[in-house]
């Protein structure tokens, strides 16, 4: 996409749910409750979307990840969430990336041929994981078949075996995978092994490849080594913050960008200590932002006010801290 690492951040979005700086505005009522049906607030979108460019910074989104609970949701919310995101961030993001992997390459290709018709700015696929690939070639042909539904879109490959038990190495996946996909752009690491990462980054000194790093405490390593961006939850509510430690990444204070890494850390440690998921990172974004999130869609449960209680003190404690 030839743009620089700090435009390049794009977040993994919640999936607001009917049922359910830092400023603490109180929450807006915005009539999301119906805790019963678990339904999706889709008239929320716009508002959320002015949050996301106005108080942190963030340009770029993929939706329907991790995050989003996108596979919780079934194939026609997913749709409607991606025309709604695509169509509420024009003239306000620059990239709107949609996350259409799934256990059914049929609904994957869906998903796919989709995102192309709405106008989406790229695509991606996370591996199989009931039915799990064996071996590289099986995910290249799984992925494959899904980048040819949208033959004109960037591909991306979703790496997360944590979650997924894939545990192919992303660094042999991207050896020739342009001569299988050629639409094939880049790949989201969500994952610690920074061998498998920095092995990436060797295969990419024509820096043909987007290489945005997943583990969001981890992110400054990453762009040590050549990570080209980012995608991540956090950006949600420590966007701004993210931000701040891109840009002195870039001025090369790299002990400015230091501290700022260290704030995102000594959060996300002490809310992984309590507990964090993605109901969890739903509360906290409802916390900074003000706009309700809603709960997660079973089987996850929603987050307890203990959590949120602690994480806004947390919050509080890290606001007085001063970078130099």
């Amino acid at each position: 996409m030839g743009i620089s690492p700090a435009a390049k951040f794009k977040l993994e979005l919640p999936t607001r749910l009917r049922g359910a700086e830092l400023r603490r505005p109180r929450p807006r009522d915005t009539s999301f409750v119906h805790r019963q049906r678990g339904e999706i607030n889709f008239c929320i979108i716009d508002q959320y979307v002015d949050y996301l460019v106005n108080e942190q910074g963030m340009k770029n989104i993929f939706v329907n990840g991790s995050t989003g609970e996108g596979l919780s949701l079934s194939v026609p919310e997913r749709r409607q969430l991606a025309e709604e995101w695509v169509t509420k961030g024009k003239n306000k993001m620059d990239h709107v990336i949609i996350h259409v992997g799934a256990l059914s390459l049929k609904d994957s290709q869906e998903l796919a041929q989709h995102a192309a018709e709405i106008g989406a700015d790229g695509i991606a696929v996370i591996a199989p994981f009931f039915f799990k690939p064996v071996n590289k070639d099986a995910l290249i042909a799984f992925l494959k078949e899904v980048a040819a539904a949208a033959p004109e879109v960037p591909f991306y490959y979703y790496h997360i075996p944590a979650l997924t038990g894939v545990k192919i190495r992303a660094e042999e996946l991207l050896d020739g995978i342009q001569d299988e996909i050629p639409t094939f752009q880049g790949l989201k690491f969500s994952d610690v092994d920074l061998l498998d990462f920095g092995q990436c980054v060797d295969q990419n000194s024509q820096r043909q490849f987007d290489l945005l790093f997943g583990v969001d405490e981890q992110l400054l390593s990453a762009l040590a080594m050549g990570a080209t961006g980012a995608v991540g939850s956090t950006y949600n509510y420590l966007g701004k913050k993210t931000n701040q430690m891109l840009e002195a990444f870039e001025r090369q204070d790299l002990s400015l960008a230091l501290n700022y890494q260290l704030y995102i850390q000594r959060f996300m440690n002490y809310v992984i200590k309590l507990g964090l998921g993605v109901a969890q990172t739903k509360a906290i974004i409802t916390l900074v932002s003000g706009i309700q999130m809603g709960p997660p869609r079973l089987p996850l449960q929603k987050a307890s006010k203990e959590f949120t209680l602690h994480a806004e003190a947390k919050l509080k404690s890290l606001e007085s801290q001063c970078f130099h």
